[in-house]
């Protein structure tokens, strides 16, 4: 909790300010006793009008300057917290971004959702409460003590009893609610997974008629969150009866032994009512440091989970300012400066956290610019695996990547990025308008570029044909277009770009054929200065490629053009029968 506390910094000067303004407040409140006290014990004892007029008018000045100060510092509390709220999400939101596909998969996307709104929520609430607590608390009960003290030491001594009974019970029932409290956000995060799987599944829901198993598993994740916050709640409950009871048997050991005290002529009766008020500033203030305690184990849960996220450190990062001048000058040294798309594999290896067995294994390959290389084989070979080691989404274990003649982690990943177009195997599209969609590939493309675009990746015709044309909605997810139309559209996002390297992840598996080869045609004629490296399943899709590369169980099992290969490789042969008749093979 300290640690994240860390992102006040820029609210310095207004945390200082509201300090200051909750400390005259509470000046203000342990003064206003010690007035009543006068006005009673001198003013009405002695029936001097005057003095009850006056001291009476500087009580009014008094309070109104307190209520002042405490709408001041609730302003500018409310204020810093929204913004730490604010800031946090941002570096949240901005530290994600840079995680690898691994960090992604450990934490989980549902976990990583709920940390970032719900988690940093509780920690935002909690620090408004802090802010006008955590100084006005101590000193209320500190200076209640000292001025309690003041009217009466004797009387004073039913608190040596009291605040260490009431401090007790805060701390037990705190450290009881806090695994509670840790407990609720895990849960969460598993109910928002659940719901999450609901929301984005329920086609595939609905076609198996899982939709009683599905509202089984929410009503189960429901269920447990809902058990475990009531068990938090009965405990946390328990804490305000009870400081009202200690309190209440304290009032009555105070009346009673102030009024012999009182009777023994040891006490006047405006210190005893000053006593009472100093009584309650000291019980009050206990008060609201139990209501910390119901919130800030939660807190501290949340900060702890974001804390996780924020020291995670993601496995690829950019290389050093020293280390990019090293490698600018290797560049000029091998003679590629220049070079646009110039792709090398060497001897790379690559296997997923815990898994048994690599995924890849000495891979050695060159991918050259207006020339298109294409990776075939069975599932689970490595193909998509291949084609995400080139924009770092993974390093590769052994071996080296290389574009341009310079290793891709001597690149920053922006600039390594910058000359890549890439088309996943999952069509992805954002909430927005078509044009917006393809412009993503990049922002200052004119409606020029974007229609050229459209056309060459065979999505003119269906963009044309809807109601607003290009600047048709697109839902979210691309729900309201087809799989072949989604496919088409990230096509054209990638082609606006007009990168040096094209990375098609089984991107035309949703087109029929004639569409397939309609867009193959349109595509030679647009990359003739880039490299292509196309990952496919269809035998029909890669036949025409310059170089196609076998794979099998994460090794090369063959390269050459499709006849070669339908000579040399089992692998490809097998791929081949399997697909075409044997009048098509001829």
């Amino acid at each position: 909790m300290i640690k994240l506390l860390r992102q006040l910094k820029p609210f310095k000067l207004a945390v200082i300010g509201v300090l200051i303004l909750v400390f005259l407040q509470s000046m203000g409140d342990l003064y206003l006793p010690t007035l009543m006290s006068d006005i009673v014990d001198k003013g009405i004892v002695h029936q001097d009008r005057s003095y009850i007029w006056r001291i009476g008018g500087f009580m009014l000045l008094v309070a109104a300057g307190g209520a002042l100060c405490s709408i001041i510092a609730s302003y500018f509390s409310a204020k810093i917290a929204a913004g730490f709220g604010k800031n946090t999400r941002a570096l949240m939101f901005n530290h994600v971004e840079n995680f690898t596909l691994h960090e992604f998969d450990k934490v989980g996307t549902a976990s990583l959702i709920t940390r970032t709104t719900n988690d940093i929520t509780q920690v935002q609430t909690v620090l408004t409460m802090m802010l006008r607590m955590m100084v006005a608390a101590p000193m209320m009960m500190i200076g209640g003590i000292i001025m309690a003290v003041s009217e009466d030491a004797k009387l004073s001594l039913i608190f040596v009893v009291v605040i260490p009974l009431l401090v007790g019970a805060i701390f037990l029932i705190g450290m009881k609610g806090l695994p509670l409290f840790k407990a609720i956000q895990v849960k969460l995060d598993k109910l928002n997974l659940v719901l999450r799987e609901h929301l984005t599944g329920i086609r595939v829901i609905r076609s198996f008629n899982r939709i009683d198993h599905e509202n089984k598993r929410f009503t189960e994740a429901n269920r447990d969150l809902t058990d475990t916050a009531i068990k938090v709640n009965k405990i946390m409950a328990g804490l305000m009866p009870l400081m009202m009871i200690v309190m209440n048997f304290s009032m009555i050991a105070i009346l009673y032994y102030g009024g012999i005290r009182i009777g023994d002529g040891d006490l006047q009766v405006g210190s005893l009512m000053a006593f009472i008020q100093y009584a309650m500033q000291i019980m009050f203030s206990l008060i609201m440091v139990s209501m910390m305690f119901v919130l800030i184990p939660r807190a501290s849960a949340s900060a702890v989970r974001i804390n996780e996220v924020l020291d995670m450190k993601p496995e690829i990062l950019d290389p050093s300012a020293s280390e990019l001048d090293n490698t600018a000058v290797l560049t000029k040294r091998d003679g590629r400066d220049g070079m646009r798309g110039y792709v090398e594999f060497e001897n790379v290896s690559f296997s997923y956290p815990g898994a048994e067995q690599p995924a890849l294994s000495g891979i050695s390959f060159n991918a050259r610019p207006g020339e298109v290389t294409a990776i075939i084989g069975g599932t689970g070979s490595g193909k998509s695996t291949m084609l995400s080691l080139l924009p770092r989404f993974y390093d590769a274990a052994e071996g080296s990547v290389r574009v341009d003649g310079v290793d891709v982690r001597d690149m920053t990943q922006e600039e390594l990025r910058s000359k890549i177009g890439y088309i996943p195997q999952k069509a992805v599209l954002f909430t927005g308008t078509i044009k917006d969609n393809i412009r993503y590939g990049k922002e200052d493309a004119t409606d020029e570029e974007i229609i050229h675009a459209a056309k060459v990746a065979q999505a003119f015709d269906f963009v044309s044909a809807m109601k607003d044309g290009f600047n048709s909605e697109i839902a979210q997810g691309g729900n309201n277009v087809s799989g072949g139309q989604k496919q088409r559209l990230s096509i054209a996002r990638a082609l606006v770009r007009r990168p040096e390297v094209y990375l098609f992840d089984d991107s035309f598996s949703a087109l029929d054929f004639k569409t397939d080869a309609k867009l193959r045609a349109a595509l030679k004629g647009e990359t003739t200065e880039s490299t292509v490296l196309i990952v496919a399943q269809r035998v029909s899709t890669v036949m025409d490629a310059d170089r196609i590369i076998v794979l099998d169980e994460g090794r090369i099992a063959g390269t050459g053009t499709h006849r070669e290969l339908l000579e040399n490789s089992e692998v490809y042969r097998e791929i081949v029968s399997s697909q075409l008749s044997e009048e098509e093979i001829a």
